[in-house]
């Protein structure tokens, strides 16, 4: 499915028609035709797997990246090795597209190397066992000595999971800070929000990213504190993007006074069933046009939202 996203004007682009592989589309007309004149800014979120797939192999999330052509992205699961001085995945995006970037640290781990019995699928199935894993977490308690005998293991690379947020150089970041929310018991992982300021044509905004933990972790606690903190600590008019590991109406219901941006299957990438990325926006921010992109490597297909602002 092609999906046909018309920008009128944008933060720093006149008029274009971009044609993007896409398998789901969310083009509201009414609100295209009431928000012709207005601001539009484009927002698109990816969880990256560490520039992997399930088996270590490497995809080129350069150029998945590039291919969101998009104002602002935010990225989870972005991966920088352990004496990395370059400042990992993120940053060699960020320089790859001239953006600005905020990044955050939410775990520590090891990250597998290519695995030489890999076949035609994303990972080894069942993918949940530790012999099968891809990604080994353990910032927050270390893993058991029956994980740490494992080859895959002691094979891996160690290094860090981040949170980012990218930022066309056109839009100057004012201000940014990072909301950090309560370690769960059950979690791996250190839960935290970046949000950034910035002006959008003499509109000021907020642009939020997160990577929430999943339901049976307690990430309903972490959904309060964020809608919390989100009343004060970001601009009337927001966009929050991330992996947030759950439906469309749980986040909703997590999150009242947010509307989502598009509907579309994200997760799992070789066959989505379900939506667990989401954009989510509130104030004087209107949807024009969605999409789901094809897969591009990682177990989640990235999603890319156009907003009219005020």
């Amino acid at each position: 499915m092609v999906a046909k996203i018309v920008v009128v004007k944008g933060c720093s682009r006149r008029v274009r028609c971009a044609s993007l592989g896409a398998t789901a589309t969310i083009v509201p007309t009414a609100f295209s035709l009431a928000y012709r004149l207005a601001t539009v800014l484009s927002i698109a979120n990816f969880n990256m797997h560490c520039g992997m797939d399930g088996w270590g192999r490497p995809y080129d999330y350069l150029a998945a990246i590039a291919d969101l052509d998009a104002d602002i992205v935010v990225l989870e699961e972005s991966w920088t090795a352990e004496g990395d001085a370059a400042g990992g995945q993120a940053e060699q995006a960020a320089r790859h597209l001239g953006f600005q970037v905020v990044r955050q640290v939410v775990g520590e781990g090891r990250r597998i190397r290519p695995q030489p019995d890999a076949d035609h699928r994303w990972i080894a199935q069942p993918s949940m066992r530790d012999a099968n894993r891809a990604l080994f977490i353990d910032g927050v308690r270390p893993l058991n000595r029956g994980v740490q005998s494992l080859t895959r293991w002691q094979e891996a690379e160690p290094g860090s999971i981040e949170i980012a947020v990218l930022v066309r150089p056109e839009l100057p970041i004012e201000a940014s800070r990072v909301l950090q929310l309560h370690v769960l018991r059950a979690d791996r992982m250190r839960r935290a929000a970046i949000v950034v300021d910035v002006m959008v044509e003499n509109r000021p905004i907020s642009v939020g990213g997160v990577h929430m933990s999943h339901l049976l972790q307690g990430s309903a606690r972490n959904f309060a504190e964020l809608r919390h903190r989100l009343r004060t600590e970001a601009r009337p008019d927001a966009v929050l993007a991330g992996d947030m590991n759950s439906w469309g109406p749980v986040v909703r219901l997590f999150m009242r006074g947010w509307k989502r941006a598009l509907i579309g299957r994200s997760w799992p990438s070789w066959r989505p069933h379900s939506q667990i990325d989401h954009i989510l926006i509130r104030g004087a921010v209107r949807p024009l046009a969605g999409a789901v992109f094809p897969h591009s490597g990682s177990d989640h297909r990235p999603i890319r939202a156009e907003l009219a602002i005020g």
